[in-house]
């Protein structure tokens, strides 16, 4: 049995949403104050998208507080960093629906979206009651955001999960990172994009958990 953590990042959600720019060190650095608070040592940590860039820094810069390590849809620099300079600035003078059509849809696969609207439409809704502060701070993150020095750092065992139709972090990118990281392994779950959990969430949840429970 696990205890499972689930927390939301600064800016997002019930968190607090201090002024920006954000680093991704101060948004790694919130979470190892929260372990620290419940008394939490160790974890095999688990993040998708912005939480598995989170992971890169975590098991990089705090690597005795990491067991096992699942990178899920993300990389460690995107792949046009202007864009999120620029999403950033947008957002800030014109709000989150303003970018929210662009960005759903790429989270998803079309299938996907044609079969499960409902399932789109609600993540569009917490998509867009994002503090748009919190939002724009947090591509600014993005933007200034360059971890490939640290992934020879990572001692972790480390799973490697990639979307065949992700374009925000494109699974090549996760192949690279494989390629980097001492002890990684990599697998492609198919039919999904950038949201692979939602779309395939048996597949994802399959191979964390045999990741997490292997044997050393």
């Amino acid at each position: 049995a696990f205890r499972v953590l689930r927390y939301d990042h600064r800016g997002h959600g019930a968190s607090p949403v201090p002024a920006g720019p954000y680093t991704i060190a101060d948004i790694g650095g919130d979470l190892l104050r929260l372990l620290d608070r419940l008394g939490v040592e160790r974890v095999s940590f688990c993040g998708l998208s912005l939480g598995g860039m989170v992971g890169i820094w975590l098991a990089a810069n705090a690597p005795e507080r990491i067991d096992r390590l699942v990178l899920c849809c993300c990389a460690p620099r995107m792949l046009r960093p202007e864009d999120f300079a620029a999403r950033a600035r947008r957002v800030r003078s014109e709000g989150m629906a303003s970018i929210a059509d662009a960005v759903i849809g790429r989270w998803f696969t079309p299938s996907f979206a044609e079969r499960r609207p409902d399932t789109v439409a609600a993540i569009r809704a917490i998509f867009e009651s994002t503090p748009a502060e919190g939002y724009a701070a947090t591509c600014e993150a993005l933007a200034q955001m360059d971890q490939r020095p640290d992934l020879p750092r990572i001692v972790a065992p480390t799973l490697v999960i990639a979307a065949e139709h992700d374009q925000s972090t494109p699974p090549e990118q996760s192949r690279e990172m494989v390629k980097q990281i001492p002890n990684a392994r990599f697998f492609l779950i198919p039919a999904a994009a950038h949201l692979a959990s939602v779309e395939q969430p048996e597949a994802v949840t399959e191979r964390m958990l045999d990741h997490v429970t292997a044997p050393r």
